[in-house]
């Protein structure tokens, strides 16, 4: 958002919350005083650097957001003001004219004052319903802008198709206030659940020529499964590579699928719908016919595979009487280290998720901020164990795996080779009568006593004949997920290719 705004001296954040945004423009530049005051008296600009405003209805957030502020920004470099009131109903910032306004706004707010506010000069485009308290913010956001500045804020795709709201966004494009609307994945910011929209908006000159042109861009195809698998970069230069060369000659190329130039006249029918994807050219399915032959022929060749790593059915035999241990015995024995996953301070490794785990795919989170502990970095040969859910999965990690952090909710389990097997130690541990006597029962979740889990006790060369198995096993349980992903990119490219007209029924 930040990036989208561009450069500015003057930036104001009306819903700031703990500063996020302002924190984001402040990188690199930084503020010589912090003041958490309650009018908002002082300049609208700064001879010695930026001039960064807040203002947050929460005392306590707006207190910690100028702390936060003041703690990562350098000094000598501006000023920050941070003030605690209602900013639709207590602007703390009435005489400010921002070079650039970020903002994500409460969402679906019915009390934001709708009947107080009736007649207040804000709302240039139009007075928002009761239910369009965004629409609200957005007319605060460009009330508060130079002429010429931009704001950029974090809208509910709702916001852009709400029929209580189409007059204002139908005024928002006559006058060219509203320049770009960006649908991101969903996870890419709160609530993770729904994929939000980015505004972009700037407050049109007096007598200036407004824009007969709206970029519309949807990232939806780079979310993956929430948000710590977000490919961050590609969506960062998909946004903002279009956006600057919309900004720069008034139109841009489209691209079917993720991004187009739409005329503000086919937008202004009577839904004034403005949600990407509804305006946005499909693109080819899958790739094309081509590229599902590709996907076919994989499949087929992953099936073959499958078919040759088919496990024979083990002889029938009468369960042995071994003797046996626990994990947590072993453990003190020190045949074998238990480690605790999800510590760190979000330096940026490759973090081995549960949800890796589970799924067999490869390390795709990061670390959460917090205390500034080493984090638990996983080797080859180590067995790695989910702790919720009561589910008997385990994973043995290979090279590739190697280096990566260990999430929350894993445990580690690294055996020493001379005594254990990993293979065999995994296999053990996937028991299900193993994995049911060492789990603890709450009222809506299941936890596994890793330290509870049982297996025998066996020479090491039985145990490589086991782990032998076991690995087969794996590949044979690799190749099935595998054949599962590419069965359904086929099955969804056919429908897809077959309802757009890309593959011909015959």
């Amino acid at each position: 958002m930040a990036a989208l705004a561009g450069p500015a001296r003057t930036v104001l954040d009306p819903a700031c919350g703990t500063g996020t945004l302002l924190r984001a423009v402040a990188q690199g530049a930084g503020a010589k005083s912090t003041d958490a005051q309650s009018d908002g008296a002082g300049p609208a600009g700064a001879q010695d650097g930026r001039v960064l405003h807040g203002q947050d209805s929460d005392p306590d957030l707006a207190a910690l957001a100028a702390l936060r502020l003041a703690l990562h920004t350098e000094s000598g470099g501006g000023q920050v003001r941070v003030a605690a009131a209602d900013s639709l109903r207590a602007d703390a910032f009435p005489r400010v004219a921002a070079d650039v306004v970020l903002c994500h706004p409460p969402f679906n707010e019915r009390n934001w004052g709708h009947d107080e506010l009736a007649y207040d000069a804000r709302w240039e485009y139009g007075f928002p319903a009761r239910t369009e308290s965004e629409l609200a913010w957005v007319q605060h956001a460009l009330a508060r802008l130079r002429e010429g500045g931009t704001a950029v804020l974090l809208m509910p795709p709702a916001a852009a198709s709400r029929r209580s709201g189409r007059r204002i966004r139908a005024d928002l494009l006559r006058r060219g206030a509203l320049r770009a609307v960006v649908s991101l994945p969903a996870g890419a910011a709160p609530p993770y659940g729904i994929p939000l929209h980015l505004w972009v908006l700037r407050k049109p000159a007096p007598g200036g020529r407004p824009s007969h042109e709206l970029l519309l861009v949807d990232t939806a195809d780079l979310s993956a499964a929430g948000r710590d698998k977000l490919d961050w970069q590609a969506l960062h230069s998909a946004v903002l590579d279009t956006w600057q060369t919309f900004d720069r000659d008034g139109t841009v190329a489209g691209r079917p699928g993720v991004s187009r130039s739409v005329s503000v006249i086919e937008l202004l029918d009577d839904d004034v719908d403005l949600a990407p994807a509804r305006h946005l050219p499909p693109p080819a399915a899958g790739g094309g016919a081509a590229e599902l032959a590709v996907v076919r022929e994989r499949l087929a060749e992953t099936l073959r595979q499958t078919t040759a790593l088919t496990p024979p059915a083990g002889e029938a035999a009468r369960p042995p009487r071994w003797p046996t241990t626990t994990v947590g015995e072993l453990a003190r024995a020190g045949a074998l280290v238990l480690r605790a996953g999800g510590a760190g301070a979000g330096s940026g490794e490759r973090v081995l998720t549960e949800q890796d785990v589970l799924g067999g795919a490869a390390p795709s989170g990061s670390l959460p901020e917090g205390p500034a502990e080493d984090p638990v970095l996983v080797e080859a040969g180590d067995v790695v164990v989910p702790v919720l859910g009561g589910g008997s999965v385990v994973r043995v990690v290979d090279d590739t795996t190697a280096g990566a952090a260990l999430g929350r909710s894993l445990q580690l389990l690294r055996p020493d080779p001379a005594a254990l097997d990993p293979w065999f130690l995994a296999g053990f541990l996937r028991g299900t009568a193993n994995n049911r006597q060492a789990s603890s029962y709450a009222s809506t979740s299941t936890r596994l006593d890793v330290r509870r889990l049982q297996l025998p006790r066996l020479p090491l060369a039985d145990q490589l004949q086991y782990g032998e198995r076991f690995r087969t096993l794996a590949e044979f349980e690799d190749a099935l997920r595998q054949a599962g992903r590419l069965g359904e990119q086929l099955v969804q490219g056919l429908y897809d290719g077959l309802t757009d007209g890309t593959v011909r029924p015959r």
